[in-house]
C-alpha cells in the first residue's frame, strides 16, 4: 500500500538504478512534478517481423471498430483515437498479471506475446513519427500542399510514495519512450492541473482539461498517459474559391454548411450499400478514408461496422475521375471510458479486491484502474485536417471516499443508540432550535 517518506527513499535508491534526475528539465516536466529518465534509451531500431507487424495491425482494427461499436449508441456527433486508447492501455497492460491481464488482452485484441506485443508497440510509435519525413519532395519543396506533423508521446507519473517494480520502469522507457515523472498526489488538484497542462503542451492546446475535476485524489498511485497530435495538408488542398453555402442533410434536419468543391482523379469504390474515397495528406502513408453508405441506410451499414468491412473497402479503392462535395467542420468528443472497456471485458482491473497489476506495483489487489479518461478534437478545411487525441489511464491504491453536503439547516431527526446492542437510548426530532 501507500508508505511512509521511508519508502520514498527506497523506491528512487532503486528506480536510480535505472533513472537519473535530469535536474532542470525545463519544458519537459510540468509544473510542480519533477522528470525523471531512464538509463535505458528507448530501442530506436525494434526488429519486428512482417507478421507480427501485419497481426498487430489487425489486431489493432478490431480493436478500433470494437470500440466504436460501444460508442456509437449515442445521438451526437463522434470521434477518437483508438490508436491512444490503445496505447494508454498497453502501457498498463505491461503491468497486469493473471486473469486481469487475460481480460486485457481479451478486450484490446491483443493476441501477440508480451515481447512481441510490447516491441511491436514500439516500432509502429517510431513509424508514425517519421511520417513527416516521408513527404515527396519536388524543387519547390513538398509536392502539392505543405505541412505534415505527427506526434506521439507517452508518460507515467508516479507517486512519491509508492514502490515501482523497476523492470516494468524499464518496459515504459524501452518501448514506449514514456517520460517517467514524480508526482506528489497528497496535491491532488495541483497534479490534476500540471498533468492537463502537459496534455495541453503535446497537443498544442487542442486538448483541455482531460483529466475532470474529482478523477484525481489523495488514493492515485499512478497515471499513465497517452498524447497524439496530427495536422496535415491535403496533398490537392480543396480550392476556397469553390468553397459554397450547401445543404447537409442530418437526422435532425436540413443544415447549412461550407462545402468544399473539387472534381480530380481520387482512390474511389462502391461496395454493397456504401461507397468510399481515400483522400491523402502529402505524406503518402498518412490518408483519410470517408464511408459514404446509401441512403436511408446509415443506421445498418454502422451496426455492422468491423475490420473486415474497413478492409474491402481500402482494399477495392482504385482511381476514378471524382466530382467531390466534402463539409467544412471541427468539434470535440470527450469519454469515460471505464464503462466501455468493461462492455468489452476488461473487469478485473477496475476491481479493488480482484484486480492484479503486480507487475507494477504492490501485491494483487492492492492497485487498481479507478478510471480511463479521452479526449479528442478534429478540424478539416480546405488545407487539410488538424487532429489531436488523449487518454490517461488512473490508478488508484484506497477507494477515494465519495463526497457529499449535509448541512442541518431544517428541521431534522436524531437519535442517540448503543452500535453493539443495537439499543436506541434516547429519539427525537429538531423542527426549532430557538
Amino acid at each position: 500500500m501507500r508508505t511512509a517518506a521511508i519508502t520514498c527513499a527506497v523506491l528512487w535508491a532503486l528506480a536510480a538504478c535505472n533513472a537519473t534526475n535530469t535536474g532542470n528539465p525545463g519544458l519537459d516536466a510540468p509544473r510542480g512534478i519533477e522528470l525523471v529518465r531512464s538509463k535505458l534509451e528507448r530501442e530506436s531500431d525494434p526488429n519486428v517481423p512482417d507478421a507480427e507487424a501485419s497481426q498487430f495491425g489487425n489486431d489493432s482494427r478490431d480493436f478500433a471498430f470494437g470500440l466504436y461499436r460501444e460508442l456509437r449508441g449515442s445521438d451526437e456527433n463522434l470521434f477518437y483515437s483508438p490508436y491512444s486508447v490503445s496505447a494508454a492501455l498497453g502501457m498498463t497492460y505491461g503491468g497486469a498479471r493473471s486473469e486481469t491481464k487475460t481480460e486485457m488482452a481479451n478486450a484490446l485484441r491483443f493476441t501477440l506475446g508480451d515481447e512481441a506485443l510490447h516491441r511491436v508497440f514500439n516500432a509502429t510509435g517510431l513509424a508514425l513519427t517519421k511520417r513527416a519525413e516521408e513527404q515527396p519532395k519536388s524543387s519547390e519543396g513538398p509536392a502539392g500542399g505543405t505541412g505534415f506533423e505527427l506526434d506521439v508521446v507517452n508518460a507515467a507519473f508516479l507517486a512519491k510514495d509508492m514502490t515501482f517494480v523497476d523492470d516494468y520502469l524499464d518496459l515504459l522507457a524501452v518501448n514506449y519512450g514514456a517520460g517517467l515523472y514524480r508526482a506528489d498526489f497528497g496535491s491532488p488538484e495541483q497534479q490534476r492541473l500540471a498533468i492537463n497542462d502537459w496534455v495541453a503542451e503535446r497537443t498544442r492546446t487542442r486538448i483541455q482539461g482531460l483529466l475532470p475535476g474529482g478523477s484525481i485524489t489523495q488514493y492515485v498511485v499512478c497515471v499513465l498517459v497517452n498524447a497524439i497530435y496530427f495536422k496535415a495538408s491535403w496533398l490537392e488542398p480543396f480550392d476556397p474559391k469553390l468553397t459554397e453555402t450547401a445543404t447537409f442533410h442530418s437526422p435532425a434536419g436540413d443544415r447549412e454548411v461550407q462545402m468544399m468543391n473539387d472534381r480530380t482523379a481520387l482512390q474511389y469504390m462502391r461496395g454493397e450499400g456504401y461507397a468510399a474515397l481515400s483522400l491523402p495528406y502529402v505524406s503518402p502513408s498518412v490518408r483519410m478514408l470517408f464511408i459514404l453508405p446509401d441512403e436511408g441506410r446509415f443506421g445498418d451499414f454502422e451496426a455492422g461496422l468491423d475490420r473486415a468491412r474497413f478492409d474491402e473497402a481500402t482494399s477495392a479503392l482504385s482511381e476514378h475521375d471524382v466530382r467531390l462535395k466534402v463539409p467544412k467542420f471541427s468539434f470535440e468528443f470527450e469519454v469515460k471510458l471505464k464503462d466501455t472497456m468493461k462492455a468489452l471485458g476488461m473487469n478485473l482491473a477496475f476491481s479493488n479486491s480482484g484486480a492484479d497489476f503486480s507487475g507494477l506495483a504492490g501485491r494483487p489487489g492492492e492497485i487498481w484502474v479507478d478510471g480511463i479518461y479521452h479526449k479528442a478534437f478534429v478540424a478539416l478545411d480546405e488545407q487539410g485536417t488538424e487532429a489531436a487525441a488523449s487518454t490517461a489511464v488512473v490508478f488508484v491504491a484506497e477507494s477515494a471516499k465519495p463526497q457529499a453536503d449535509f448541512f442541518l439547516d431544517r428541521p431534522f431527526l436524531f437519535a442517540i443508540y448503543d452500535e453493539p446492542t443495537g439499543q436506541i437510548l434516547f429519539i427525537g426530532r429538531l423542527l426549532d432550535p430557538g
